[in-house]
């Protein structure tokens, strides 16, 4: 009988009705909107880290993280690493050997990143083959190198010619060769595409005598959210005297921070997006109160208990709360589902300072269904404090004065 009445009460004034629950509608739309933007570009901006190149866990020999030399590498083949492609949600394993040295061109040097890795791993990983605008994808007996596009116009290398390396191998031996240009990658991140050169991971371990040898292997991991569970599992398995494990954010605290800190605008936006809203809700709710001084005397007066008179006022604010954020959310997931199928791309000084940062151009939308049960959440929430004020009202009302007004 109580739901029935608030039901039919909350259309007594359509218009009041109306207003509440479009400014409910609009507060959810907006928010999960701003929110599902917001939480996109960030999921973005970890995936283009990620799956680019750090992987979601990075393992290395125990003190590389500190002292990143060959030197602190560790065998390729160690039986102990079987059990890292044995865990469930690990999805793909990248070994690769990481080195520093000068670059030359006739006359001119330069000094570059020197990465040795299996082109069909990298390949599958972040997409190697699509980012080579010369050539093909090397393949894993090649002996020739893919040179990122800032180095190739550094030197005004085309495919074929020749650079020679000059660098320190493992455990101080001297390396030096010359390798044939192979092809010419666009990377997304700017650090590797001014400095990077790709080797096969094999041709990698010959010139710096490292055979067998790696610095490090990036795991991609099938479900993110379990990534803490999958570094504590790699972490509980691994030697610890040997092996290092670190997942991105602990090897990429700069990040999180920069994520954090952005976070904490877009946080604060929304909390005055609500806090107008509360202020909208209560402002209809003092008005409802004032409206019906006299309807609330005579229930009283007739025997109706304040509880019960406290309950019908709290679920008209309930239904219409729910109402208008349901709507909120069945109105916004179009948007959001297109602009997660249509990521907004940046042009200009906006593009190319995202490119510099080593992320992609574009601004897609999040489809995480908690996103929209949060923000629902919170209006109810809301709902709720809002009705503390009618349960004080008509516990102090007195019928007589009441019907009198």
């Amino acid at each position: 009988m109580l739901i029935k009445l608030a039901w039919r009460n909350i259309w007594r004034n359509k218009r009041r009705t109306a207003i509440t629950v479009a400014s409910i509608f609009f507060a959810v739309f907006f928010a999960v909107f701003l929110r599902s933007m917001q939480l996109g570009a960030y999921g973005k901006m970890i995936d283009s880290v990620v799956r680019f190149y750090s992987g979601h866990v990075q393992i290395h020999a125990k003190g590389y993280w500190d002292d990143q030399t060959l030197d602190n590498s560790f065998s390729q083949n160690d039986p102990d690493l079987a059990v890292i492609s044995q865990l469930d949600n690990v999805e793909l394993t990248a070994i690769r050997l990481e080195g520093f040295g000068l670059s030359s061109v006739g006359e001119v040097t330069k000094g570059v990143m020197l990465l040795g890795v299996d082109p069909t791993t990298e390949n599958l990983l972040m997409g190697l083959g699509d980012k080579i605008q010369s050539r093909a994808l090397f393949d894993a007996n090649d002996q020739s190198v893919i040179v990122a596009e800032k180095v190739a116009e550094f030197y005004h290398l085309s495919v074929g010619d020749t650079m020679v390396f000059i660098s320190q191998g493992y455990h101080g031996s001297s390396a030096a060769a010359k390798y044939p240009v192979s092809g010419i990658a666009k990377f997304t991140a700017m650090i590797l595409n001014e400095r990077a050169v790709l080797f096969p991971l094999k041709e990698a371990q010959n010139f710096f005598s490292a055979e067998d040898r790696a610095t490090s292997i990036a795991v991609i991991v099938k479900n993110p959210n379990s990534l803490k569970e999958t570094a504590s599992e790699l972490r509980a398995k691994l030697d610890s005297s040997k092996f290092e494990v670190l997942d991105w954010e602990e090897a990429m605290p700069e990040l999180v921070q920069a994520i954090q800190a952005d976070g904490a605008g877009g946080i604060i936006m929304l909390m005055i997006l609500y806090m107008v809203v509360t202020f909208g809700m209560f402002g209809t709710m003092l008005m409802l109160i004032q409206e019906r001084v006299y309807e609330f005397g005579v229930l009283l007066s007739i025997g109706m208990s304040r509880f019960k008179l406290w309950s019908i006022v709290f679920l008209e604010g309930l239904m219409t709360t729910m109402v208008g954020a349901v709507l909120g959310v069945i109105g916004v997931y179009p948007l959001v589902l297109y602009f997660y199928n249509n990521p907004y791309e940046f042009t200009g000084g906006a593009a190319q300072a995202m490119r510099e940062q080593g992320w992609e151009p574009v601004l897609p939308a999040s489809l995480d269904p908690s996103i929209a049960i949060t923000h629902m959440l919170i209006i109810v929430v809301i709902s709720i404090l809002i009705a503390f004020y009618p349960a004080i009202t008509i516990r102090k009302l007195h019928p007589v004065e009441a019907r009198r007004n």
